[in-house]
């Protein structure tokens, strides 16, 4: 089987071709990033207008490096949610569209369940059942992860999530955009001492996460510092420490309290490279073994979403004949696939 994946859930056009023989053939990615950046964050009807200039130049492009012409494909996959429902509708009708002109099925897929099975992607790649800690801009969750459709959410972020805190940290130290990324490479100067912060809910029983208080206390904590280059480094420093043993210490707890000694990271702050290093001593002092998607796989991209898609489409599962997005949709009401059922699946769409 050779499927088409089509990535339009935020502020990124992500294309990718995959044979279930030969793996991935191709994919392309556009980042609307410098399109945003004088906002200060992604404005959701420029996204979408953006996705739809891009959209189909990137499938022609990634056709052709494919070496893959339309009547050798046998099925698309787009992600129909979450995200911001005027970008995902934009992929639901190009994919449903091309589907349609092709004569072969389509497929929704959730972009959630994207992340989680991207390291698939990899070799070696994870077996069933492991753990995933999803960490992005918009989710942080630890999920223990049965099989395909299998989820059960162990913990969650109570607000916040850690990418959000990460891009809400930096515009307080008055960092570029995506503040993230420019954040963790602030810290990378920093040391040790200037402020001390909150490990949030490391000390509490339970999986849930909470990082709205860490932006609050850097703030409350530079009042009386004098934010020179140095400073900013170390508040950048002593932020990501905290965000770094939050997310390892619940994610050991995760894998302690289901005895599953596999741990997948996925989502953008996954890329991050403190916590891979400080990750990778804690899981092999605890007996676990980690795994990630490549760096280029973290964030958003059509590679993860044609692979989902193909686990669906090869197992029987056919998107309706409607074109279905949802800005809201629960991973816990996925289902694994069964042939000849429609998706998206789960409640109606909450747009």
């Amino acid at each position: 089987m050779r499927v088409l994946g089509i990535e339009t859930s935020c502020d990124e056009t992500g294309v990718a071709i995959i044979d279930t023989r030969r793996g991935l053939l191709a994919h392309a990615l556009y980042s609307q990033v410098r399109l945003h950046a004088e906002f200060g964050g992604v404005v959701p009807e420029l996204a979408s207008r953006d996705h739809v200039r891009k959209l189909l130049p990137l499938v022609k492009r990634v056709l052709a490096d494919a070496g893959t012409e339309p009547g050798e494909l046998d099925g698309v996959a787009y992600t129909a949610g979450p995200g911001l429902i005027g970008a995902l509708l934009v992929g639901a009708c190009v994919g449903r569209s091309l589907a349609w002109a092709w004569g072969v099925p389509a497929v929704g897929v959730h972009h959630m369940e994207g992340h989680l099975l991207a390291p698939m992607l990899e070799s070696p790649a994870p077996e069933f059942p492991f753990i995933a800690l999803l960490v992005s801009g918009g989710h942080s969750m630890l999920v223990e992860v049965a099989g395909l459709g299998r989820y059960r959410v162990l913990g969650e972020t109570l607000d916040d999530a850690a990418g959000e805190a990460f891009d809400k940290t930096a515009k307080v130290l008055g960092l570029g955009y995506p503040g993230g990324p420019a954040l963790a490479r602030l810290a990378e100067q920093g040391r040790p001492g200037r402020l001390r912060l909150p490990r949030p809910m490391l000390n509490r029983p339970g999986l849930d996460f909470s990082f709205s208080g860490l932006k609050t206390a850097v703030i409350t904590g530079i009042r009386d510092l004098e934010l020179d280059e140095q400073a900013k480094a170390d508040v950048a420093w002593e932020f990501q420490e905290a965000i770094v043993d939050t997310l390892i210490g619940k994610s050991l707890r995760a894998v302690e309290e289901t005895g599953i000694r596999r741990l997948v990271v996925a989502g953008g702050v996954g890329a991050n490279r403190r916590l891979r290093s400080q990750l990778a001593a804690a899981a092999q002092a605890a007996g676990a073994e980690v795994f990630y998607p490549r760096l280029e796989f973290c964030t958003d991209n059509g590679a993860m979403i044609a692979y989902a898609g193909m686990l669906r489409l090869a197992a029987g599962e056919r998107a309706a004949s409607s074109i279905e997005a949802r800005a809201r949709w629960d991973l816990e009401t996925l289902r694994p696939p069964v042939r000849g059922s429609a998706a998206p699946t789960g409640p109606a769409p909450a747009n």
